[in-house]
């Protein structure tokens, strides 16, 4: 992993995994700081290419949904489809998330997130069953399970777990953007 990629991972340690919808949540950076962190980190590594998708990405991870939601809903293509399509699924606003992935397609992202899933989802079966049929994961269906999982206490396992999951979509995006 790069010094580059390396920096931008611990912009998303802390404070733990986001939470499956809007709420905010303690420790995370305020927006002027993160930007001021990535402005710094891109002058002194250079600026990828995907740059503004990287900072909607971790601006959604902070909880600045508004300030995620202006920049991926900007960027037309499948990458930026992905990223507004997690937006919304933390808004919630389920159906149009649903409609943002459909525009995202066959993407390398979800294929590495298959594979980072697959650990995660081992001691679960009916869940895996879902969210990787065939070995592949459905983003659909992932969309399903934070819907179902919105009532239940935050720390029900299934909940918890669906965090993790999150967390390991937001990694491989972020890994993904800063190396295409």
């Amino acid at each position: 992993m790069s010094s580059q990629s390396t920096e931008l991972h611990a912009l998303i340690t802390q404070p733990g995994p986001a939470a499956l919808g809007p709420e905010s949540r303690p420790g995370t950076l305020a927006q002027g700081d993160l930007n001021r962190a990535l402005d710094d980190l891109f002058r002194r590594h250079g600026t990828p290419a995907k740059a503004e998708l990287i900072r909607a990405l971790l601006l959604l991870w902070h909880d600045h949904h508004d300030a995620s939601h202006t920049l991926s809903q900007s960027i037309e293509n499948p990458d930026g489809s992905l990223v507004h399509g997690i937006l919304h699924r933390r808004e919630p606003d389920y159906s149009n998330a649903k409609y943002w992935f459909r525009r995202v397609g066959p993407h390398p992202v979800l294929a590495d997130l298959a594979k980072r899933a697959a650990p995660l989802l081992s001691s679960g079966p009916p869940l895996a069953t879902k969210l990787l049929p065939q070995g592949k994961w459905d983003a659909f269906a992932f969309v399903d399970a934070v819907e179902a999982a919105a009532g239940k206490p935050v720390t029900d396992a299934r909940r918890q777990l669906l965090r993790r999951l999150q967390q390991a979509e937001t990694e491989v995006a972020l890994d993904y953007f800063a190396t295409s």
